[in-house]
């Protein structure tokens, strides 16, 4: 866990060894809590990748912390992401003011991510700051771009887990259903390169997900990208379409790598007014 943009997504499919979050340098990308799956000789982990904790402007951002602060429940350690190119801020401190109330019967791990970005003596700075946020049970910088020290941060997940089966069969690497996964690649897709308040206005429902009749070698899917305004969707389509032509591209040949079979991707893209502040369009986006 940690703020927006802390790496936790990156972090999560580091660890897991393939892609089972989406990414993107947009903050609060991950709007739900992703389960990954590592299969270990010695143990078996479920990584869970949350939103990043922030001051909720709207109702979407409220129940995103809801969904944080939920998970702190159910796991056995924490491990709490801290970029080592960001100075440490309030937003840290308030999660780490949080974290306090469960550190006692949770241990928290302090995870300085993003490592590759800036040179030794910045890390240890980083490293010696996070030490004065809270009690850790254990510190580790790391970099999940290079692979640096994330064998280790697995290592030292272990050390803290229960005795017990594992909870997931062999080969296993997401509980994620695939329609969800598909609309999350399709969101991924849409958030490059556009405006800072456009990301978090837009949201995605596949609506149909099958097999083309007569043929098992071709996968018809059909889905809605929602935005808050109508200018928002010019901005999506882009001139004569050709934006949203880009990330039907993209977001098909990550789709295609996730089902194992060729995609047929239908995308429209429909205005859902202030869809993050209604409850009733909420649940029907999933939310």
């Amino acid at each position: 866990m940690g703020r927006p943009n802390a790496g936790k997504s990156t972090l999560t499919n580091a660890l897991v060894g393939t892609k089972v979050a989406i990414t993107s340098s947009k903050p609060q990308t991950t709007r739900h809590a992703i389960r990954g799956i590592v299969h270990r000789p010695d143990a078996q982990l479920i990584i869970v990748d949350t939103p990043g904790l922030h001051r909720p402007r709207t109702l979407l951002g409220q129940r995103l912390n809801d969904v944080v602060m939920s998970t702190w429940s159910e796991v056995d350690v924490i491990g709490f992401c801290l970029p080592a190119d960001q100075k440490i801020g309030p937003g840290d401190r308030f999660i780490a003011q949080q974290l306090s109330k469960v550190s006692k019967r949770t241990p928290v791990i302090g995870v300085v991510t993003k490592t590759d970005l800036v040179g030794p003596a910045q890390v240890a700075e980083q490293l010696v700051a996070a030490q004065e946020l809270m009690d850790f049970a254990e510190f580790i910088p790391v970099s999940a771009v290079n692979g640096y020290q994330v064998g280790q941060l697995s290592d030292l997940l272990v050390t803290q887990l229960p005795e017990g089966p594992p909870l997931y069969p062999e080969g296993e690497l997401t509980d994620e259903p695939e329609v969800t996964l598909v609309a999350e690649l399709v969101r991924e897709a849409a958030l490059e390169g556009v405006r800072d308040e456009l990301p978090h206005s837009i949201a995605v429902v596949v609506e149909e997900m099958a097999f083309r009749e007569g043929r098992d070698d071709l996968i018809d899917v059909h889905a809605e990208l929602y935005v808050e305004r109508p200018s928002q969707k010019g901005i999506i389509l882009g001139h004569k379409g050709e934006r949203l032509k880009k990330v039907g591209t993209a977001a098909r040949t990550q789709i295609e790598a996730l089902l194992g079979a060729k995609v047929y991707l239908d995308l429209h893209v429909k205005v859902a007014k202030d869809w993050q502040r209604d409850p009733k369009q909420l649940r029907r986006l999933g939310f």
